[in-house]
């Protein structure tokens, strides 16, 4: 997996063109075609919270070619965001393993990763609190009390990724532990230097969905990505049998 790291953090992994273009047509008629009972619609896009047969082979493929998952994928959401939806910053929780592995269908989006200060350096303690409960963020550490990791955790920068349909986005360990993800709610998204993999801009520029297409070497001046259509997202985990069966148990 070493091939698909992401800039300086090493624990965050893009594979392009992980799906074929056959496989992401079968995959977006399946979830099309899916009972309307089978969609909750939310403020910002609609998903589905279940394992069809028909995402099997997808999960065995994301097992067998990364590795990372201790056990067979058993949570799955499925996200539909139409341009302009997103999802805030947040962090999966200690519900699941520390892996996260989406698969990106449809019309490309920029994801990105904010360290915890962000949100931990907030200056009013009640709106930091009310973001703790509603993000499950852990809580601050004293720089005593903190583990090593956590005290480096302020000089950590914000990092972004373009993805690109047929994608596999995966992240693990202290992009999953130290990070909050999440899609800006807008129509059109800045490419900028936190972009990490600003080598697939060509391919957006291929396919008409960037403007005045850079060199990938030069980001510091924004450039355009926008949002021309419905986006789905796979999103992988594993919840540990432990924690499954306390669940089942309530």
């Amino acid at each position: 997996m070493e091939k698909y790291v992401c800039g300086s953090l090493d624990t965050i992994f893009y594979i392009p063109d992980f799906l074929t273009v056959e496989e992401q047509d079968s995959l977006v008629r399946q979830v099309k075609s899916a009972p309307l009972a089978k969609w909750k619609s939310l403020k910002n896009r609609r998903l589905q919270n279940w394992v069809p047969s028909w995402l099997k082979p997808l999960t065995e493929k994301i097992e067998s070619e990364t590795g990372l998952f201790p056990s067979p994928i058993n949570h799955i959401l499925v996200n539909e965001y139409e341009p302009g939806q997103g999802i805030m910053p947040h962090q999966d929780g200690p519900l699941y393993f520390p892996v996260v592995a989406i698969v990106s269908l449809g019309s490309p989006t920029v994801m990105r990763f904010s360290p915890h200060s962000k949100i931990v350096n907030l200056e009013e303690g009640n709106e930091y609190k009310r973001k703790e409960k509603l993000l499950d963020v852990r809580e601050d550490f004293t720089d005593k009390e903190a583990p090593e990791h956590a005290k480096e955790e302020r000089n950590l920068k914000d990092v972004s990724l373009i993805l690109l349909r047929g994608s596999l986005l995966l992240f693990k360990d202290s992009a999953y532990k130290d990070y909050l993800h999440g899609i800006d709610e807008c129509s059109e998204h800045a490419l900028d230097d936190t972009v990490l993999n600003p080598d697939v801009i060509k391919v957006l520029g291929a396919e008409n969905e960037a403007s005045d297409v850079p060199d990938p070497g030069h980001m510091s001046e924004a450039q355009i990505l926008r949002r021309t259509g419905t986006r789905i997202s796979l999103t992988c985990r594993c919840v540990p049998k432990v924690v499954l069966s306390n669940i089942l148990r309530l």
